[in-house]
């Protein structure tokens, strides 16, 4: 269980990583204006997800299982 939690915080970063960088080369780099409450829309999508992983990881440790 600890392995699946470790390996879904290591893809929940990587991820993480990504859309900052996507996000900034978009706004810094090619010019790209992308509104704040856009930004903000990606972040919370992105935090959802990221609990349904942790709970994916977590959950079958614990016996309960996710459909």
């Amino acid at each position: 269980m600890i392995e699946a939690v470790i390996i879904a915080l290591i893809y929940i970063v990587v991820a993480a990583l990504i859309i900052w960088l996507v996000l900034y080369v978009l706004n810094s780099v090619m010019g790209v204006a992308i509104p704040e409450r856009v930004v903000q829309a990606i972040w919370i999508i992105f935090m959802l997800l990221a609990v349904l992983w942790l709970l994916r990881a977590v959950l079958p440790g614990l016996g309960v299982s996710l459909p």
